[in-house]
């Protein structure tokens, strides 16, 4: 983890260090040629995004990217809950390979030493560098974000993430309490920032430290909203009125429902505004006027994201590395907005498991920028905005975060790694994903259409695995 501030002077030699150090990308690919790839993951973000049709929310620069890329329509995560689809998306391999279902071990020491996705680009010329919420933090990732395998740098960690679950969100009452809602005025809040906003920075600063690099770039940026708390800039709540927010279309529990189906949402019970609201265990429900508030936040939360991938892809094009770089955003889950009761994630239900999934190509998704032009300028979610923006092409298929290994191999120019075995613990490198390449018009004749996408669900630790496919 770099120090909090003060950094930058020891990380641009350890970068020089590292730049001078590694070889060329990739057999036929020289390290002038190599794409970069920049990898946005977001934490709890379901599609409510404007370019996946959602007329509520206000998501420009999410928007813009996806009007100059490939989106995947429907996208599953493997599980609905952090550490294992985050060790499952940067490895290839399904929670059951992993053997991670929960946040208490770590892959390599307890399944098999697989390669992830950074460590694969790595060992192909690449710096590799993570800002944020990449890996899980603590024992999935070996309390390192799985390093060194995986980065050329120490993982960059925001100071102010410390203080995500403190009591830093003024109530009524006026005294700070550790709530689920939690809109701030930055200002007041401890350091006086949030951990999205020094994530931008540093991934920006990492940004101009690669421009003059000889050597191909891949940074994964993981910003943390909207994860609860809903911690965000109070002026984003302006974005929503509560009179302008709607329940969920489908709010009551299904009848019927077996218990193994249905996830008492517990995370959010432990904040101190919801036990202020005695719900009765495990269905509750919410009050009508909570439940508003809730998707309000949650959707408060999504502008403030965009903004920061606005600011981060904004400075993608002011140093002229649009041209040359792949990006690709997703989530690592969805998240339920009262949908059938249920709230959080923790199920099998789709608006747990489905994710965006974007992918801009420059050359194949969108033609290359001409000098002087800006694919990505900022684009304030606060100003009118006359006319939503259609994303460049969309892919219907049923596809899996397990894709995103061999398909940003392809994209970069680097061989694709190939299938694994059943079972494939003694495999270091391979993958159990579908390549998506053929989807950006490149033949790929070994790949068939795929027809199905798996996700589960482990309800404790001595049941059988809730599993899903679609």
């Amino acid at each position: 983890m770099l120090p909090p501030g003060g950094g930058l002077l020891w990380l641009g030699l350890v970068l020089g260090s590292v730049c001078a150090s590694v070889g060329s990308a990739a057999p036929g690919n020289s390290a002038t040629d190599a794409l970069n790839v920049l990898l946005i993951i977001v934490d709890d973000l379901r599609p409510s995004l404007g370019c996946y049709g959602d007329k509520l929310i206000r998501s420009p620069n999410m928007d813009q990217l996806a009007s100059h890329s490939l989106l995947f329509q429907n996208a599953f995560a493997q599980q609905a809950v952090c550490a294992p689809s985050r060790v499952s998306l940067l490895t290839g391999r399904r929670p059951d390979t992993t053997r991670l279902y929960d946040f208490n071990s770590y892959w390599r020491a307890h399944s098999g030493n697989f390669s992830t996705i950074p460590q694969y680009f790595k060992e192909n010329g690449y710096v590799t560098m993570s800002v944020g919420k990449v890996f899980h933090p603590g024992v999935s990732s070996n309390h390192s974000d799985d390093s060194p395998y995986s980065w050329s740098v120490p993982p960059y960690h925001p100071s102010s993430e410390k203080y995500e679950n403190t009591k830093t969100c003024r109530g009524p009452d006026g005294e700070l309490h550790a709530n689920l809602l939690c809109p701030v005025d930055v200002a007041d809040v401890p350091e006086g920032t949030l951990p999205d906003k020094q994530s931008t920075e540093q991934a920006i600063r990492l940004l101009g430290k690669m421009k003059t690099s000889a050597s191909p770039f891949f940074l994964a940026v993981g910003y943390h909203k909207p994860h609860i708390p809903f911690r965000y800039p109070k002026e984003f709540q302006k974005l929503y009125p509560l009179e302008n927010i709607t329940l969920a279309p489908d709010p009551q529990v299904p009848a019927g429902l077996p218990p193994v189906a249905y996830n008492p949402w517990m995370d959010i019970r432990r904040r101190e505004d919801v036990q202020a609201l005695n719900l009765s265990v495990p269905y509750g429900p919410i009050p009508a006027d909570f439940q508003r508030k809730i998707r309000q936040s949650y959707f408060a939360c999504v502008s403030y994201l965009d903004t920061q991938v606005g600011h981060l892809l904004s400075a993608l094009d002011d140093l002229q590395l649009a041209s040359s770089t792949i990006v690709a955003l997703t989530s690592d889950h969805g998240w339920a907005l009262g949908e059938h009761g249920e709230w959080a994630k923790y199920s099998n239900f789709d608006v747990t498991t489905r994710v965006p999934l974007v992918f801009y190509v420059p050359g194949r998704t969108a033609p290359l920028p001409a000098a002087g032009d800006k694919l990505f300028p900022y684009l304030d979610p606060f100003d009118s905005i006359s006319e939503s923006v259609e994303p460049g092409r969309r892919a219907g298929d049923l596809v899996e975060l397990l894709s995103l290994f061999p398909t940003l191999a392809g994209l970069a120019g680097l061989r694709v790694p190939p299938r694994c075995p059943i079972p494939s613990f003694h495999v270091e490198l391979c993958r159990e994903g579908q390549n998506l390449l053929k989807h950006f018009q490149v033949r790929d004749s070994e790949e068939d259409a795929y027809i199905h996408a798996q996700f589960q669900y482990q309800e404790s630790p001595n049941s059988t695995l809730a599993e899903g496919v679609i």
